[in-house]
């Protein structure tokens, strides 16, 4: 496993209610807590090469507080901004600011869903989306920033 020091800083963000996964319509959005997809994917990112913290609020001006500080600290983002995707021009301001890769995720597949759902206030910023692959997305996110920032480690 490669020096901590080596690794490459990801943040990955959760928005509003996602604290209550494993509870809240488990049926959509699975039965794992955001506890144990948080301790899976700081597994998986040190299997990646990656450095991985995670945050998570229900308020909208911590999670801009937050990416407005991971400016020259973190190398990629990975966020779901849950309900904030479909509301949120601070987010997508605060997102716009920075200048790393950032990779849009949903646990449901939101073309499926409701039709204000299908609208992203980021997509077009963001330099991938993911959804539908319920909490192994995130995963799959952080793949994809390892293919970003080390094309040459897949």
């Amino acid at each position: 496993m490669p020096d901590k020091s080596d690794q490459k800083k990801i943040l990955v963000i959760h928005g509003p209610n996602l604290n209550m996964l494993g509870k809240r319509e488990p049926d959509i959005y699975g039965h794992e807590s955001l506890a144990e997809i948080d301790a899976r994917l700081k597994k998986d990112g040190g299997k990646l090469g990656l450095d991985v913290e995670t945050f998570q609020s229900n308020y909208e001006g911590a999670l801009v507080d937050t990416l407005q500080q991971a400016a020259g600290v973190f190398h990629g983002i990975v966020i779901n901004p849950a309900a904030y995707t479909h509301t949120s021009v601070a987010i997508r301001d605060a997102l716009a600011m920075l200048d790393i890769p950032v990779v849009e995720i949903h646990l449901s597949n939101i073309y499926r869903r409701e039709p204000f759902r299908h609208t992203s206030m980021i997509a077009d910023i963001v330099a991938a989306r993911i959804a539908g692959f319920g909490a192994y997305g995130y995963t799959l996110a952080l793949q994809g920033l390892v293919g970003m920032l080390q094309p040459d480690a897949l």
